[in-house]
């Protein structure tokens, strides 16, 4: 589980947007709406870094959840 919000955490901050940049992470709720998917498909490079997880949601995003494929589409993933 730790793991997972490691994840969230460099997922969010590697988003391009004036808001992450201030934060350094998302919005709560923009790392819950991604948080199953994050679990969901992309358990096993958890641990490779943001940009490695931010690619793996974007090659899944066929699959991904509406909220989380608008998260993405907000911070122009």
């Amino acid at each position: 589980m730790r793991k997972l919000l490691v994840a969230l955490t460099l997922l969010s901050a590697s988003l391009s947007t004036t808001a992450f940049a201030q934060q350094g992470r998302g919005t709560d709720s923009e790392q819950k709406a991604c948080t199953r998917d994050v679990q969901k498909f992309c358990r096993p490079v958890i641990d490779q870094g943001d940009f490695t997880v931010l690619a793996c949601l974007k090659e899944n995003r066929a699959k991904i959840s509406q909220a989380c494929d608008q998260v993405l589409k907000n911070h122009n993933q």
